[in-house]
């Protein structure tokens, strides 16, 4: 029984008690979401909910009291081996191994299909994620936004939404300046200035930009410095772009915030909010 199903045996039950004159409530009382959830210590059940929580003051009683009335209507669900109330009305549900098993079987008998959905059916959601600076190597941080962000949009697509997976590059400013100051400080074997980036990447992307870029240490400043910049900034963005390749994550959308100010967008918004007086 999966959690979802579980939740709608319980709105089940609920009118039940409703119907039967035990719970003083209408049906349009019942939650639109109810709330089916792990319980922190897993000795007191499969699942836990707070629906009596939820409903008790409607009815005009107190949680535990509505968890009560609740008890028996829930204990006789398809599945359920145990019904138990926790302290001030939370409701603590034990499955049987019959219906876990069932649920096994009904995952190997579904394959891929299993979860999913059409709740979202028609729904366009852009999820941005990452937004990593083209300065370096992906570390392990960005690699854990990487699995969330990617989980967060096959979740959506498994409910029917049309996901655009977005990686917001920030390739504008101080920080891209004294990455590409970093990498021609290296390939002039000059020091790098201290505030820019030392990692022993720097040497390597110094050789691969003098190799693709023929001439590209005699050209004149501040030539030179915008040359480095943008061919070091080039490789690296290539380098996030394979990594995450080969941990499976592509994205649909890479968004460039040197591009919104160069095309005059960033502008342009900040005309429309002063012509709407903000």
């Amino acid at each position: 029984m999966t959690p979802q199903e579980l939740a709608g045996h319980i709105k089940a039950a609920l009118l039940s008690a409703i119907s039967s004159g035990q719970l003083n409530l209408t049906p349009d009382d019942v939650p639109a979401e109810i709330v089916v959830e792990r319980p922190k210590n897993l000795d007191h059940g499969d699942w836990a909910t707070n629906v009596a929580m939820q409903v008790g003051k409607k009815a005009g009683l107190n949680h535990r009291a509505a968890a009560e009335i609740l008890q028996p209507f829930l204990a006789a669900l398809p599945g359920v081996e145990a019904i138990e109330i926790a302290g001030p009305g939370f409701i603590n549900i034990r499955l049987s191994a019959a219906s876990q098993g069932e649920l096994a079987r009904d995952i190997i008998a579904k394959g891929n299909s299993f979860g999913r959905g059409t709740q979202l059916a028609g729904k366009k959601i852009n999820v941005e994620f990452i937004s990593a600076n083209p300065t370096g190597p992906l570390h392990l941080g960005h690699t854990r936004w990487a699995a969330v962000g990617d989980a967060i949009a096959r979740v959506l697509e498994a409910e029917g939404a049309e996901s655009a997976r977005e990686f917001y590059v920030n390739d504008l400013g101080v920080q891209m300046d004294k990455f590409g100051a970093s990498v021609k400080a290296a390939a002039l074997g000059e020091p790098i200035p201290e505030d820019g980036y030392h990692g022993a990447y720097i040497p390597e992307l110094a050789t691969q930009v003098v190799s693709q870029n023929p001439g590209i240490i005699d050209l004149p400043e501040p030539q030179r410095s915008e040359a480095f910049r943008e061919a070091a900034y080039a490789l690296q963005l290539a380098d996030q772009k394979r990594v995450l390749d080969n941990f499976n994550t592509h994205f649909d959308v890479w968004s460039s915030e040197k591009s919104l100010h160069t095309s005059g967008a960033v502008n342009r918004a900040f005309e429309k909010l002063k012509s709407q007086g903000q």
